[in-house]
C-alpha cells in the first residue's frame, strides 16, 4: 500500500471513486471513439488538498467533469460521504444531485459560465444562496469574496460578459468558494492570472484549509503543487501513474509532469510575492 493510500485509510474519507472510465465519439472523425479516463479509483480525505497533475489531454478535466457529473461516466462509482450518508453520485436523480451541489460538492471550471446581463454581485449572491445564506448575510459575503479577489465595485453589476479573462476567472473563483461546500472541485482556477491577482486567488484557496475543506484541483505550476498540495496525483492517458505526497512523486521524475517542472509562471509569481 502506499504512503498516500495508508493516510486516507487511516482518514475519514470524503469522496471514493472506484475504476471510473470516460469514452467520446469523434463523430467528425469517422465515430472514432477515445478514451478519456481508462479504470480512475481515488479517495479524497476530509480537509485534504489533493493536486491532479499531467500532461494536455491525459484525462485531468474530464476527471473532474464526471466526478462533478457534468459528464456521466460510462461505468464505475462516485461516492460522496456527507453528514447523512454515503451519496452514489453516478445514479443520483437531477434534482437530489442540484442539492447535493449546492452545499456539499463544488466546482471551479477554467471558464465562467454566467447567464446573460447577470453582474459578478448576483451571480456570487445566487452561489451563497445555494449554499444555504439568508439574502442579507450572503449579498455581505458576497462582496467580501470579490473584493478579496481585487474586483473592483464599479465591475460588480457589469455584465459578465464583457470582463477580462483574468476578471472571469476570479469571479467564478469567487462563487466557487463563497460559503465553501465540503468538497470543491478546481480546474486550473489560477491560469488566467497575473501574478498580484494569482497570489490574492492562492491566499483565498489556501484559507480553505483553515475551514476544513477538502479540495480536488488540477494545477500546471508544479510551485502551486508545492505550496498548497498535501497530495499529488499525477494521471496519464487516463490513469492515476503516481499517488503521494509532491515531494515524493516530484523525485519520481515522472516523464508526464515534463512541462510543469519548467513552468516559465514560477518566476513571476515568485517576484510578485
Amino acid at each position: 500500500m502506499s504512503e498516500a493510500n495508508s493516510r486516507m485509510h487511516s482518514s475519514e474519507a470524503i469522496l471514493s471513486v472506484t475504476d471510473l472510465v470516460k469514452t467520446f465519439t469523434l463523430h467528425a472523425v469517422g465515430g472514432r471513439q477515445v478514451t478519456s479516463l481508462a479504470g480512475v479509483s481515488l479517495t479524497v480525505g476530509t480537509g485534504e488538498h489533493v493536486a491532479v497533475a499531467g500532461a494536455s489531454g491525459a484525462g485531468k478535466s474530464s476527471l473532474l467533469r464526471c466526478l462533478y457529473r457534468s459528464y456521466l461516466p460510462d461505468s464505475g462509482t462516485v461516492v460522496l460521504h456527507t453528514p447523512s450518508g454515503a451519496v452514489e453520485l453516478t445514479a443520483l436523480p437531477d434534482r437530489q444531485l442540484a442539492r447535493i451541489r449546492g452545499r456539499e460538492l463544488g466546482y471551479v471550471s477554467q471558464f465562467l459560465q454566467a447567464p446573460p446581463r447577470v453582474g459578478p454581485l448576483e451571480l456570487v449572491i445566487r452561489a451563497a444562496r445555494r449554499r444555504g445564506l439568508p439574502q442579507a448575510e450572503a449579498y455581505q459575503t458576497a462582496g467580501e469574496a470579490l473584493n478579496r479577489l481585487g474586483i473592483d465595485k464599479p465591475l460588480w453589476d457589469v455584465d459578465c460578459s464583457v470582463l477580462s479573462g483574468g476578471e472571469r476567472q476570479r469571479v467564478n473563483l469567487a462563487a466557487g468558494t463563497v460559503s465553501p461546500p465540503r468538497l470543491l472541485l478546481l480546474d486550473e482556477p489560477v491560469s488566467a492570472l497575473d501574478p498580484h491577482n494569482r497570489e490574492k486567488a492562492l491566499l483565498l484557496i489556501e484559507d480553505l484549509r483553515a475551514q476544513d475543506v477538502s479540495v480536488l484541483a488540477v494545477y500546471h505550476d508544479m510551485k502551486i503543487i508545492r505550496r498548497l498540495a498535501s497530495r499529488l496525483l499525477v494521471v496519464e492517458n487516463g490513469r492515476i501513474v503516481a499517488d503521494g505526497t509532491p515531494e515524493s512523486v516530484l523525485a519520481q521524475q515522472h516523464s508526464a509532469l515534463a512541462d510543469h517542472l519548467t513552468d516559465p509562471l514560477e518566476h513571476e509569481l515568485e517576484a510578485a510575492r
